[in-house]
Formats: C-alpha cells, structure tokens, sequence
C-alpha cells in the first residue's frame, strides 16, 4: 500500500459488513454482539489464542452479567466485594447487584473465542496496521468490509494511522501481573495501597491468585511488591509465574470514530484512565454492545455520544479517585476514610459495580 492510510475514489465491494481488528475480549465480543445483531463479522487476529496479558483478572458485577447475556459463563472464583487494606486499616464492601468473578485472562479469551466460533465469526489470523477506504467501505490485507472496529490494545496501530494517538501523559503509570500458586485466603478483590502504588489480589482459581500492581514506572515487580510487606510475606514461598506489564495506561483519545466515519475504536483502543477501579471489562463490553447497535442500524456516527454515556460514570470515577491518590494530603487518607466511613464506601463501591 502507498500510505498507512488511503482514501480511494473507486467503491469497495465489502464482503462482510464488519471487520474487527482485535481478537482479545474486547474485540470478540464486539464480534459477538455485531453477530447477534444480524451482521456479517470477521477478526484480523495474528496471535493464536487464548492470550495472555497484563490484567486485574477480577470481573465486576456487571461484566458478569453481560457475559451472561451473552452466553458467555468463564470458569472462575466467586467475588463477594472488594477490601481496602493498608498498613494499619481495612475496611470491606460488599457487592449487592449480584457477585463477581475472578476469571484468568486466559479462560476469559477462550470462552469469549468458542462463543463467536457459534455465533459464526470467522477469525483471520491476521496482522492488520492500515487499512484503505472509500465511501462505501473498507479493505484492509485483503479483507474487505464496510465498517472497520480497531479493538487493538492500549497502543492500537490503527488509531496511530487514523491520527487520533493521545498526547503522552503526565503521570504515566503501568501495570504488573503475576500469579501465584497459593490457595486463596479470600472471596474479596483485596486492593492493597502503600505511598505510591496499588495490589491488586484476585483469586482466580482453587490454587491460584493473581496480583497486578498499579504504579509510576521505573520498578520491578518484586521491588513494588516490596512496598506492601504483609502480602509479600503471605505469598513467600508459593512458586510464581511470568510477570505481564501494560502502560502507559492513560490514553486521552479525542474521538472513537474517524474521519470518513468507517474506523471505529472499541476498549482500551477508543481511551483509557486507569485500572484503579477494575471496570475495564465492563465498561468495554458496555463499548462494544453500543458500537455494535449503531453499526447494525447503520448510524456510526452515533457511536461517539454512546461511547461517552457508557463510559462517562466509570471515567468520571477513575479520574476522580486518581486525582486523590495523587494528592499528598488526600492519598494516604483514602483508607483511613473508607474506613471511617464504611457507608460511603460501601456506596462507592455500589457506584462501581452497579
């Protein structure tokens, strides 16, 4: 192709009505839903599943749900809320829409994969990083379709060609996950908090939990790990796993559909905050069951504002506590004022998980 991205005068003759860019969760249940919908979908995936990635692991609530409704039940460990814990408090919430669900990354791929294989979604193994389109559609290696939904990560190459790349953030902060092999000693998400980080522990299976840490770059996993010695002691001795990291995690994408009103970005690819709440499943199968309705009522441009009213409260929430957590005088005081006022946080938890 002569550019990253061409406009072409001559009209595409679209073989399916959508091309997902993507094959994580995200975007197969984009797929999925566009498929339910009555659209004909396929994924441009490279990497053979199920894949692994820098992940939380916890599902909320309402990511539970939707899953359901989707047909869609992943194996996994019973959540009954989530636990604020640092060197001196905790404090528990419990969720009251129904319970989540710790579900490894994997085991999440694999149920949404076998889910589209019946719902007829055919899977290109695929690298796709520009694309070409006109008026009526668009073709990207070879594939043709009239609508394309880059579903392709934090660092989306397609949202990189279509101009839409974020400035870089001001306070950069990455993830690290790693499991280990220890029996779980709680039903609840605990979220531990130190000077300059969080971890996440989330118990995945009979024999597994997986712990992700939030935090400024520039640290190793055991060196953050070191910053909350009750857990590191807990997990002392268990045999650990491969450490995943993700980040920069804030992606201030200005607009999910681009000029020409063909490409459509869905999950971490149309923008993101932080993981400090744990609702990016949630809110991205929230992403993708809107993005599919206005494609199959043949109105993308509707997509925008329905992106923004699925994702305004979980955005608004995130930015709000992460503004706290940076704050010196606010973000030591975060579990202490959980803790003092377990009402509010229980509502802020509600607020959450739905």
């Amino acid at each position: 192709m002569r550019d990253a991205v061409s406009s072409v005068h001559d009209g595409l003759s679209p073989g399916y009505d959508v091309l997902v860019v993507g094959g994580g969760p995200i975007g197969l249940a984009t797929a999925c839903y566009a498929a339910e919908a009555g659209l004909s979908v396929v994924v441009a995936e490279p990497r053979s599943g199920p894949i692994d990635k820098a992940c939380g692991e916890g599902l909320m609530p309402p990511a539970v749900a939707a899953l359901g409704a989707l047909g869609v039940d992943p194996a996994g460990q019973r959540l009954r809320g989530i636990r604020y814990r640092d060197a001196g408090h905790s404090v528990d919430a419990e969720f009251r829409s129904g319970p989540g669900r710790g579900v490894r990354r994997t085991v999440l791929h694999s149920a949404l994969a076998k889910q589209a294989e019946s719902a007829g979604v055919e899977v290109m193994s695929e690298r796709v990083t520009e694309f070409r389109q006109s008026a009526g559609g668009v073709e990207a290696s070879g594939i043709t379709a009239r609508y394309l939904v880059a579903a392709d990560g934090l660092h989306s190459p397609i949202r990189r060609v279509c101009g839409l790349e974020p400035p870089p953030a001001r306070h950069a902060r990455y993830g690290l996950r790693r499991h280990f092999q220890t029996a779980p000693w709680t039903d609840f998400v605990e979220v531990h908090w130190s000077a300059g980080s969080e971890a996440y522990v989330t118990p995945v299976d009979d024999g597994l939990v997986g712990v992700a840490i939030l935090g400024p770059p520039g640290a190793g996993f055991e060196d953050r790990l070191a910053e909350f010695p009750e857990l590191r002691d807990r997990l002392a001795g268990a045999t650990a796993g491969p450490v995943r990291g993700a980040g920069p995690l804030r992606q201030a994408v200005r607009r999910r559909v681009a000029p020409g009103g063909r490409v459509l970005l869905v999950g971490d690819a149309s923008g993101y905050v932080d993981a400090l709440t744990g609702e990016g499943i949630s809110v991205g199968l929230a992403q993708a069951r809107a993005l599919a309705a206005c494609l199959a009522a043949g109105r993308p441009g509707d997509y925008e504002r329905r992106w923004r009213q699925v994702s305004r409260r979980s955005n608004l929430l995130t930015a709000g506590l992460l503004a706290a957590r940076r704050n010196p005088v606010l973000g030591p005081r975060i579990v202490p004022a959980a803790g003092a006022l377990p009402a509010v946080f229980a509502g802020a938890v509600r607020l959450i998980t739905g």
